[in-house]
């Protein structure tokens, strides 16, 4: 299908200029949300990620089950959205968290690169669905964008969410740092909802730049601008690089500001995450807590 000429119905990025004065407005009014309801709403908006090297079935299964147990041992903190892994382990978290109502998010499609067949993407999304995932982070084509193959990178993700039935959440990585420009940025992030996208998501977390306020200040614009044409509500996800309660609150505020209350809902919100987990636990707590 034909997306780049459906770009053009849409208003120019921001310059930086703009985005910089928008994050500084931003920065300040996220100190009135730095409370530990917030902090709560933040730490349950996670899907909490292990994607390492070392990362192994017996890894896993301890990081799945202490997730699973987190409901029982902090009842009063509501547990993280999903558990985020390479595809390979969908099945092994699957048995960790039977039982529970732990969503089960799986990279693919050649994550973190996506340099791969897009046969071999649309395979590697498929068999991830096939062994339990309820959610799906791809990375939407980099090289594309930056050479102005739009269509090309949009048509991929939509032979990839054909792989999937509706009611798998399919998040597209846009890989924010690379892109760099505000108009890459909210090109990309328009493309991607063009192309059946339910969320967008900042960053694979696997280079130097992820997660910017930024980025995420043009990508929320995208999103909005979008529902007001289409009336489709897409979520947006900050990840790689979110570490402080600090850091999260300012995701929040700015979903708030650009995007409204509606927005706040684990249906609507993510945060990729690992080291955040306890330092918002720690901010909810009162005290250093080393869960995971």
């Amino acid at each position: 299908m034909e997306y780049a000429n459906h770009l053009n119905e849409y208003a120019p990025a921001q310059t930086e200029a703009q985005v910089a004065e928008e994050v500084a407005l931003m920065r300040q009014k996220a100190l009135r949300n730095e409370t530990t309801e917030i902090y709560k709403f933040c730490y349950s908006a996670i899907d909490l990620t292990t994607l390492s090297c070392n990362d192994s079935v017996t890894s896993v299964t301890e990081f799945a089950r202490k997730a699973v147990e987190f409901y029982d041992k902090y009842p009063h903190i509501p547990n993280v959205a999903s558990i985020c892994i390479y595809p390979a382990f969908v099945e092994t978290v699957g048995v960790a968290v039977d039982g529970s109502p732990m969503r089960i998010t799986s990279v693919a499609g050649g994550f973190p690169a996506a340099q791969t067949y897009l046969e071999v993407k649309a395979l590697e999304v498929a068999m991830a669905v096939e062994n339990g995932a309820d959610e799906i982070d791809i990375v939407l084509n980099v090289g594309r964008m930056l050479t102005g193959e739009y269509d090309e990178a949009a048509n991929e993700v939509e032979v990839i969410r054909a792989e999937m039935d509706s009611d798998i959440v399919l998040k597209v990585i846009i890989e924010s740092g690379a892109l760099r420009t505000p108009d890459l940025i909210r090109k990309a992030s328009l493309l991607s909802m063009f192309a059946g996208a339910d969320f967008v998501k900042t960053s694979t977390g696997k280079i130097d730049v992820a997660a910017t306020p930024e980025a995420a200040v043009v990508m929320c614009h995208a999103i909005r601008d979008y529902y007001e044409k289409t009336g489709r509500k897409v979520g947006f996800k900050a990840a790689g690089g979110v570490r402080t309660p600090q850091e999260a609150v300012l995701y929040y505020t700015i979903v708030e500001e650009i995007l409204g209350k509606e927005w706040l809902t684990t249906e609507l919100f993510r945060i990729g995450a690992s080291s955040a987990a306890n330092n918002l636990l720690s901010a909810i707590e009162g005290h250093e807590v080393k869960y995971y």
